[in-house]
């Protein structure tokens, strides 16, 4: 798939409970390839979800209680996801952890997701990864955002734009190391 900065990839990010085992989805976040539209999803736990990181909770800012009250069913997410994302490929830049998390959703409510997940990197020329980091600096320095998984997947996809155009102009960054 050729990707232009008219033709952005779709990204996807997943807010979790915490990492490694026993943890799940709680906030999906959805960047569309339009470089404008979102989509962003609360999930409410599950009754065998009861993995909580107090840690990941600081990170993202989203509470157990918050999920109870505003989150919705996995099922319904899950079914959200399928229809807006049908046959398409997304792209993550956790691929490892957002696969597991997705895969995770879908298990609970016996399904499977009906687009693909692939790495950004995947996506990336040698020379587009070279320019990643300046790039995520800029836009950072720029917008102070918070947390969140709709906020996380437009970043990283302005991130991607950005990264691409210093490719092609053979931008002079000071990469810093």
């Amino acid at each position: 798939m050729a990707v232009t900065s008219h033709n952005l990839p779709i990204i996807i990010d997943v807010e979790a409970s915490g990492f490694g085992r026993g943890s799940y989805p709680i906030e999906i976040g959805i960047a569309m390839g339009d470089g404008v539209s979102s989509r962003c999803y609360l999930i409410a736990p599950e009754p065998e979800w009861q993995h909580w990181d107090k840690a990941a909770e600081r990170v993202h800012g989203i509470s157990r209680a918050t999920l109870q009250r505003y989150g919705q069913p996995a099922r319904w997410v899950a079914d959200q996801l399928n229809e807006l994302l049908w046959g398409q490929t997304v792209c993550s830049d956790a691929w490892a952890h957002d696969s597991s998390w997705i895969g995770k959703l879908y298990d609970v409510v016996g399904s499977h997701p009906r687009f693909r997940i692939v790495t950004l990197r995947e996506q990336m020329s040698d020379e587009q990864l070279h320019y990643w980091q300046p790039a995520r600096d800029q836009l950072t320095r720029a917008h102070a955002q918070r947390h969140r998984a709709s906020t996380d997947a437009r970043l990283i996809q302005q991130t991607f734009a950005l990264s691409q155009r210093f490719a092609k102009e053979s931008f002079s960054l000071p990469l810093s190391r």
